[in-house]
Formats: C-alpha cells, structure tokens, sequence
C-alpha cells in the first residue's frame, strides 16, 4: 500500500472513533500548546530584559543606601540614610572613567491640573539624569543646572503623565501642583514603555533635586546615585573606586560592611533574565510531562485498536499484506493522532499565547522555531508510542487472528 492509502484509511479509522480520537490527543493538545505558550513568554521576557539593558546602557552602576535596622528588625536595602547629595558630586569629580552621575530622590504624590488628577511617582534629580538613564526630550526642555541650584519650581512630565492631566497635549508650559507646590511643566520626555521588570517608565515627573528636598518631602538624603562609565569596560574601575570613594566619605572602619550597595545594573538584567529562563524550563519540563503522558494515551488506545481490530489483520494478513504493510498502517494511524492533536494544540497555544499578552500585559513572541519543535515532538511522539502497538499488530499469526471473534 502506498503511503497515501495508509493515511487515508488511517484518518477513516481516526473518524470511526472521533470521540475516543479526541480524548487520546487530549495530552499531546495539552503539551504541544504548553510548550508553545511557555516558549512565547520565555523569549518575550528574555527579549524585554534585553531592549531594557539596551536601553539603560550595559555601562550602568546604581548606587543604593545600605541595610538598616529598627529595635533588632531588618528594614532591607535602601533604609538607610547614608547617601547625600555630595557623595554624588564628589562621584563625578573624583572617580575616573566617569560619564555621567545622577542623585535621584523620590516620593510618590498625587499631581493635579485644572479639574484632572493623577497619582504618580516624583523623581528629584539633575541635568545629568538625561545622559545617564539614556533618555530624551520630546517636546519643550530638560531643567538647567542653575534651576537645580536655585531650587526651582520647574518639571519635566512622562509621556502616561501628560495624557492623563491634559488629554488635549498642551502641557508645555502649564502648571501642575504638587504636595500644594506649583510647578511649571518645561518640557515632555520621549516615551520609554514598560521596563523588563513590567514598570510603565513614562509614569513619572521629574523635578530638580534640590525642589524635591527643599518643597516636597523635607529630607535631604537620596534614594539612589546612577553613574554612567564612559565604557562597559571601565565599570568594575568605577564600581571600586566608587565604594573606596564613599567609604571614605562616610568613615566606614577598615572591617565594617559598607553603608550602601554598588551594583551593576547588567549583572541586575542578566540575573532577570536567568530567572525567565528557569521559569521557561520549569514550565517546559510540564510540558513535556503532559506528552509523554499523551503518548501513552495514544499507545494504551492503538494497543486496544490492535484487539478489536485482530480479525481484520488476519484477513490482510491473508489476501497477501506483509508484516511490514501492518506496522506501518497502525505506525500511520498513531502519528496521525500525534499530528492532529500537535495541530490543535499548536492553535491553542498560540492563541493561549496571544490572550495572556492581552489580559496580563506580558511581552510575548511566537517564534516559528517553537511551532517547529512542537509540532516535531508531536510526531516523535506519535512514532515512538506508536511502535510497540504497531509492532504487536504486525506479530499477529494470521490464522489465530482470523479465529478471533
């Protein structure tokens, strides 16, 4: 028989049984679909974590106050109130290899304009912001260095910000209040989208540091300093210097822990992205659980198939059809099964895929590999679990099948 009469007769004996078919395919559905689902939100993530290290620049260093601790309670990172505007000031002058050093306060505050209010995140810092975050200006200005020195009542919006409090785009120029301040918007920042870690960045107002810590919140400590090196290969030069630099400043003892952390915000993004990673295989690995136990499936029911089906081998057995005629129809009929279900779970996964996107806002990318690879699996699936019956079949003594009832 030809490969084309195998398939017809194997689809035909797929449509006798169309309900049990289903059930069978249900565990290759069910894995093929989790295998295309968990690699789209796998490469989305890696991707996403990349564009943001893109973004920031591998060059990166973050410097955070150190640990506190209140009546014996760990109070975690950034507790502290151990970095000052100086220790940034002293950074950009003194630590070599140094492109760019941004303080950066921040509070949250509700900001109004006119009737609209929006509740966002106020960040405090200098010009240098700019150059380091590797952001840029849209529509207006940036703040200037004497408007940091003066403290004055100027802002820069994020693009979610101006949307919000003026629907009708002319925030330029205009006043917003805050914490009862009022601040004139000078320019719009471009619009940055959600971070790797699922942050809208263009939630945000940027003010001088010096207004934020003279009008807003009072205290004159900073939550972080970003430093840019002039190379990816200057940044473990900085990241020393800078740790001897602010220890000194800070007259930490020679066997003390330091009172902040310095860290590397690609070490940061890579650590991210080996955690999507972990996560890919963990889900991975329940995929492949759900079809391994789709080819048993399909092998427990073509082994059945063989048994109702023994008369029938008999008489091809008897009108001149070979062993190997035999193994290859039931072999035909269960990667057939393989394949359907792989098809079936292949649409599922992908719009399985499509709606989490939708619904929870994940990056997602159905890569044509992943479709590839599990439409193969579902066919070696097919193939290996399909064996052993197919093999049993074409064993059969045509004499005893022809008895069978």
């Amino acid at each position: 028989m030809s490969l084309m009469s195998l398939a017809t007769v194997a689809w035909r004996a797929l449509q006798q049984n169309a309900m049990r078919s289903l059930l069978t395919m249900l565990g290759v559905i069910i894995g093929v679909a989790a295998v295309i689902t968990s690699m789209a939100i796998g490469t989305g993530a890696r991707a996403a974590v990349s564009a943001q290290l893109q973004r920031l620049g591998s060059n990166l260093i973050i410097v955070v106050p150190g640990n506190a601790t209140s009546n014996g309670v760990s109070l975690g990172l950034g507790a502290r109130q151990s970095l000052k505007l100086n220790d940034a000031t002293a950074i950009g002058r003194e630590v070599p290899a140094v492109a760019g050093v941004a303080p950066q306060a921040n509070t949250n505050a509700q900001v109004v304009s006119g009737n609209q209010n929006w509740s966002t995140s106020i960040v405090g810092t200098t010009p240098a912001w700019l150059r380091v975050q590797n952001w840029a200006v849209a529509q207006g200005r940036f703040f200037t260095g004497q408007e940091v020195t003066n403290a004055a009542k100027v802002c820069v919006l994020g693009q979610t910000v101006e949307q919000n409090l003026f629907p009708n785009g002319d925030a330029a120029g205009s006043t917003v209040v805050i914490k009862n301040v009022p601040f004139q918007v000078v320019g719009i920042l471009e619009s940055k989208g959600q971070s790797g870690f699922g942050r809208d960045q263009d939630d945000q107002v940027i003010v001088p540091v010096t207004s934020m810590q003279l009008r807003l919140t009072g205290q004159n400590w900073l939550g972080s300093i970003s430093i840019s090196a002039q190379s990816p290969d200057a940044v473990d030069a900085v990241i020393s210097s800078t740790q001897a630099l602010l220890r000194l400043r800070h007259h930490v003892l020679a066997r003390a822990p330091n009172d902040f952390q310095v860290r590397n915000i690609a070490n940061v993004l890579e650590a991210a992205n080996a955690t999507s990673q972990i996560q890919t295989l963990l889900l991975d690995a329940v995929a492949a659980v759900s079809l391994i136990v789709g080819g048993i499936g399909i092998m427990n029911i073509m082994l059945v198939s063989v048994t109702e089906r023994t008369r029938e081998i008999g008489i091809r057995m008897a009108v001149g059809a070979k062993e190997r005629h035999i193994m290859l129809q039931f072999l035909v009929e269960a990667v057939a099964l393989a394949l359907a279900g792989g098809i079936i779970g292949i649409v599922l996964g992908v719009g399985a895929s499509l709606l989490t996107s939708r619904v929870a806002g994940w990056d997602v990318i159905v890569s044509t590999p992943s479709i590839v690879l599990a439409f193969g699996f579902s066919a070696l699936i097919g193939i290996v679990f399909g064996f052993y019956p197919a093999r049993s079949a074409s064993l059969l003594n045509p004499i005893e099948a022809l008895r069978h009832e």
